[in-house]
């Protein structure tokens, strides 16, 4: 059996507190899919990753659910999903970046799923969040 998905890495999310994770923190669980955007002009960090969530209504879980599979349930999600706010959590760490923003910066960055692993609240702001990058299986790898 072919694996969908290869693991790359772990990490923490880094400055979560100065960013916008309080305004969705009950929206995010573990298995929430977010979104990893390439910030090449960021004044702190010319190699950062910044860490998105994005508002998708239903359709986040849904996915991750594997409702994806019941396609008139899946397409409603799609058609009732004319707004998407996003909402910045965070970054990869700076330690951990630069062999990431390589692939973004030629054009692979579509490749990666990021997903949280873990959620303590009770730890530091920077240690709260853990999320799972992996690389996402190529479909033309199975013609």
């Amino acid at each position: 059996m072919e694996k969908k998905k290869l693991y790359y890495m772990d990490c923490h999310v880094a400055g979560r507190m100065y960013h916008d994770a309080d305004e969705v923190w009950d929206k995010l669980k573990i298995g929430t899919k977010l979104h990893l955007v390439r910030e090449a002009d960021n004044r702190y960090d010319p190699e950062a990753i910044a860490i998105v969530y994005r508002d998708e209504g239903p359709q986040e879980d849904m996915e991750y659910l594997g409702h994806h599979d019941n396609p008139l349930m899946y397409q409603e999600c799609l058609e009732n999903n004319e707004d998407c706010e996003e909402y910045l959590i965070g970054y990869v760490p700076r330690c951990h970046n630069t062999q990431l923003s390589g692939f973004f910066d030629m054009g692979w960055g579509d490749i990666f799923e990021c997903r949280i692993c873990k959620i303590d609240p009770e730890a530091h702001p920077e240690q709260q969040l853990r999320v799972t990058i992996k690389i996402k299986r190529n479909p033309r790898a199975d013609i």
